[in-house]
């Protein structure tokens, strides 16, 4: 029986948070530029969940200390922001922001290419979020978890970049960290584990222009490369639905 999984009226409240998350991110994207601290980043992210009713789930989680997780150029995941981290102009950096509202999470993580960025950069930003919808698209009932990673593979390989798999996707819904992982690679051993409606989870790829491997920085919590290689990452927070797949970290419709 897999966990996360969970009812039409829970998806509703799935939606708002996830809703939260979008609106947080057009919040701070006109300050993510050149010259500011992701320690700043991190105060306004926190200002606009609190202004909102909501909080950061991310926020004492085992110890860490930050609203967000900012990971810049060679950081794979799990950068904490700082005031001394200054944003520079052909900087890329991934924010990773999850909300809990009214007793439910919302991930998501988007990446900002700042001032004049490199085109291999460019191109690895691009790739991996492609790489994200692409594996969003042939989310639906029946298909095995596998496929996820067999589809980001397809879209990364041809470019020449590497997979992360020391980190992977998450069930997720009223608890932050769920099963299943999600691998973002092919691995056999998902091929008979098959998405069910009213499975919530993330996909979240982090792809890298060198090798694979991290390396852990003294904090216990940044993830860098192990050669220096900048990585990427773009990640939502899906539902399994009767006939397809729901994206709960965009934002509404004001019709909705």
């Amino acid at each position: 029986m897999l966990s996360s999984v969970y009812a039409p009226k829970d998806f509703k409240r799935l939606r708002v948070s996830g809703d939260l998350v979008a609106r947080c991110f057009d919040f701070i994207s006109p300050h993510v530029v050149a010259g500011v601290s992701t320690g700043e980043i991190d105060r306004l992210v926190a200002q606009f969940l609190k202004d909102n009713g909501a909080r950061s789930s991310d926020l004492g989680y085992m110890g860490y200390p930050k609203s967000i997780c900012t990971s810049v150029n060679d950081v794979i995941v799990h950068g904490i922001p700082s005031d001394e981290v200054i944003l520079k102009d052909g900087d890329i950096v991934n924010v990773d922001l999850t909300a809990e509202y009214h007793g439910f999470h919302g991930d998501a993580s988007r990446m900002f290419m700042i001032g004049n960025v490199s085109n291999k950069a460019r191109e690895l930003v691009q790739t991996c979020q492609d790489a994200l919808n692409a594996a969003i698209s042939i989310c639906a009932p029946g298909v095995p978890l596998s496929e996820i990673g067999k589809t980001i593979e397809a879209v990364v390989k041809p470019h020449g970049f590497s997979i992360s798999h020391d980190f992977v996707g998450h069930g997720i819904g009223k608890v932050m960290h769920d099963e299943p992982e999600i691998f973002h690679f092919y691995d056999k051993m998902w091929d008979n584990v098959k998405m069910v409606p009213g499975l919530v989870f993330t996909i979240e790829p982090m792809i890298n222009t060198g090798k694979p491997d991290c390396v852990i920085d003294a904090d216990g919590w940044t993830a860098r490369t192990v050669d220096g290689g900048l990585s990427a990452q773009w990640e939502h927070t899906l539902g399994i639905t009767e006939d397809g797949v729901i994206i709960f970290t965009e934002k509404m419709n004001s019709s909705c």
